[in-house]
C-alpha cells in the first residue's frame, strides 16, 4: 500500500470513530473497533473512576510509570467526557511531558482534543495549546469540546502531520499519542517537528514501538496499521530518526509492554494465528513515551577573538 492509501484509510477510520463517539458510543485504536474484541493499548491511560478498577492495564513490564503515580485521577473532571471516549491514544503525555505556564504546546493529531484541552490548563491563560488533526470529524468532535470546556486559549488546525501549518520556531513543546506510528513518512514528520519548535524546545510524545522485527503477516496489514502496531517503529530506528531530522538528548521509555495474552486481544478478528507467531510478538510490541529536544541556535561569530 503506498502512504497516500494508508493515509486515506487512516482518515476513514478515525473519521469513523469520532462519529461513534459523537452519537454516543466509544472508541478505540482503531482496527478492532466494533468487532467485539477489547483494545488493550488505549485502555486506562488516564482517569481510572472513569475507565473501573484495572488501573494498570496491560502488563507494564519493568516500567516506573505505572499506577496512580502516572494517571491523575482528577483528569476525568477536567475535561468533557466525549473528549475521554475519542481517546485513541496508547499513552498519557500530558502527565509525562513538563509544560509550563505561558508556553506553547502542539499536538499531532489532536483527534477528540483530550491531550489538547489538559495542556491548555497546564500553560494557563498566557500559554496556547494548538490541536492538528486531518479529519474533519476529529475537528468537529474536538471544537465542540472546546466549547463545552470554555477553553479559550486552545485552538484546533486541520492539516498533516507531514506538513503543520504553523511558522518555525514558534513552539515550545511538540505532544502526541499514538499518531506518528500511523504515518507513512515520519522522517517527515520529525523533520517539520524540529522546524516548528523553537530553539531549546522539546518533543514529548506517547507512540507504539517495537523491539527487534514484527512478522511479516502484521507489517502487510493496513487494518492493523490503523490499529497502532503495523506502522510502529523499532525503537533503535526511532532514535536514529529522530537523531537524523537533527534532535538530540533523544530518549525512549516504555509505559506499556504488551505480552501475548495482549496481542491476542488485539489481532482478535484480524486473521492471525497468534499461536503461531506468540515468539515474534510476546514483549516485542510496547507502548512507550518519547522525549528529545531541538538544540539551541549556536551565536555567530560576532569579532576577531570570539572564535579562538
Amino acid at each position: 500500500m503506498s502512504g497516500t492509501d494508508i493515509k486515506e484509510v487512516v482518515k476513514e477510520k478515525y473519521g469513523q470513530a469520532a462519529l461513534r463517539v459523537s452519537s454516543g458510543g466509544s472508541s478505540c485504536c482503531g482496527a478492532t473497533a466494533g468487532n467485539g474484541c477489547s483494545d488493550p493499548i488505549t485502555s486506562n491511560l488516564y482517569d481510572p473512576s472513569l475507565f473501573g478498577p484495572s488501573l494498570s492495564g496491560p502488563s507494564l513490564s519493568g516500567s516506573s510509570l505505572s499506577g496512580s503515580s502516572l494517571f491523575g485521577s482528577s483528569q476525568a473532571q477536567q475535561i468533557p467526557e466525549e473528549a475521554l471516549l475519542a481517546s485513541l491514544g496508547c499513552g498519557n503525555p500530558t502527565a509525562l511531558a513538563k509544560l509550563n505556564p505561558g508556553e506553547v504546546v502542539l499536538d499531532l493529531g489532536s483527534g477528540g482534543g483530550i491531550d489538547v484541552l489538559l495542556s491548555a490548563k497546564r500553560v494557563g491563560p498566557t500559554g496556547k495549546a494548538y490541536g492538528l488533526d486531518m479529519t474533519d470529524e476529529m475537528l468537529a468532535l474536538a471544537n465542540e469540546n472546546k466549547r463545552k470546556a470554555g477553553m479559550e486559549n486552545v485552538e484546533f488546525l486541520k492539516g498533516e502531520i507531514e506538513h503543520i501549518p504553523l511558522p518555525d520556531d514558534s513552539v515550545d513543546v511538540i505532544i502526541s499519542n499514538c499518531v506518528i506510528n500511523l504515518s507513512a513518512d515520519k522522517d517527515q514528520v520529525f523533520r517539520e517537528a524540529l522546524r516548528v519548535l523553537k530553539p531549546g524546545g522539546r518533543f514529548a510524545v506517547s507512540d507504539v514501538v517495537t523491539r527487534g522485527e514484527m512478522p511479516a503477516e502484521i507489517r502487510q496489514s493496513v487494518l492493523l496499521w490503523v490499529g497502532c502496531v503495523a506502522g510502529a517503529l523499532e525503537e533503535n530506528e526511532y532514535r536514529a530518526k529522530l537523531a537524523s531530522a537533527g534532535f538530540e538528548k533523544i530518549a525512549i521509555e516504555p509505559t506499556r509492554i504488551y505480552r501475548i495474552e495482549d496481542a491476542r486481544e488485539f489481532l482478535c478478528g484480524q486473521n492471525i494465528d497468534v499461536d503461531a507467531i506468540a515468539p515474534q510478538v510476546d514483549g516485542k510490541f510496547m507502548s512507550a513515551f518519547v522525549r528529545a529536544v531541538k538544540p539551541q541556535r549556536k551565536e555567530s561569530c560576532c569579532g576577531p577573538t570570539c572564535c579562538q
